[in-house]
């Protein structure tokens, strides 16, 4: 809705910017998190953005290692030589590079190879359908074990029960996000999710539970 009314401009810098600052004062408060995600809509990729993201740092004091940008597909589809040169001057910055959604927009690979990305996140609807059937559990398998010969970090998005984890974790993929640790919560009352205690309840929960392995006709390698 925003892109159709024209405003995406304005509250993807609003947004951007707010992002920062609450991860600044969250090392303020001695919280080390390692960095904040912002996704980016295609219409917001261009040159004012990439200056916006270079003051936005500078304003905020955040440095930019601690910064991800979550790019979908058509972003970096969209016109190749354009996008090359705005995503190196990010990366001179510091600032890392995700691919979000990852296996839902166009079906080239190429851009992978020729992109400076760090990270690739597979798409919810990957990782709640890979007990349907071999050629989704195939799909997942085949999405982690390309990221992890690229040298990209794997995220999975959208999991919530804990079959998903124990398929995901067991084949490779690094980063694990969805409810089946906590839905999104207001910045005041992040700080209890990430104590030393809560994780290791969480650990322990999960390791109690006792999880079938898929039987799918296909090779775990």
């Amino acid at each position: 809705l925003m892109e159709e009314m024209g405003f995406i401009g304005a509250l993807g810098e609003w947004v951007l910017r707010e992002a920062c600052r609450q991860m600044k004062s969250f090392e303020q408060m001695g919280l080390n998190l390692p960095k904040v995600a912002v996704n980016v809509s295609a219409l917001q990729f261009n040159p004012a953005f990439i200056r916006s993201v270079k003051e936005v740092l500078q304003e905020t004091g955040l440095a930019p290692s601690k910064l991800e940008l979550e790019l979908t597909e058509g972003v970096v589809m969209d016109d190749a030589s354009s996008t090359m040169q705005a995503l190196a001057e990010l990366k001179a910055l510091g600032v890392s590079l995700s691919i979000d959604d990852f296996g839902t927009g166009y079906s080239s690979l190429s851009y992978l190879s020729r992109f400076p990305l760090d990270e690739l996140k597979i798409d919810r609807s990957f990782v709640t359908e890979f007990d349907k059937s071999d050629n989704d559990a195939s799909l997942v398998i085949a999405i982690i074990a390309m990221a992890r010969s690229m040298n990209l970090r794997l995220v999975a998005e959208g999991v919530e029960t804990h079959e998903q984890y124990h398929f995901l974790i067991s084949n490779g993929a690094h980063v694990i996000q969805g409810y089946l640790f906590s839905k999104p919560v207001p910045a005041a009352e992040l700080r209890p999710l990430l104590a030393p205690w809560h994780f290791m309840e969480q650990i322990q929960s999960m390791a109690a539970v006792v999880v079938e392995e898929p039987r799918l006709g296909i090779s775990r390698g």
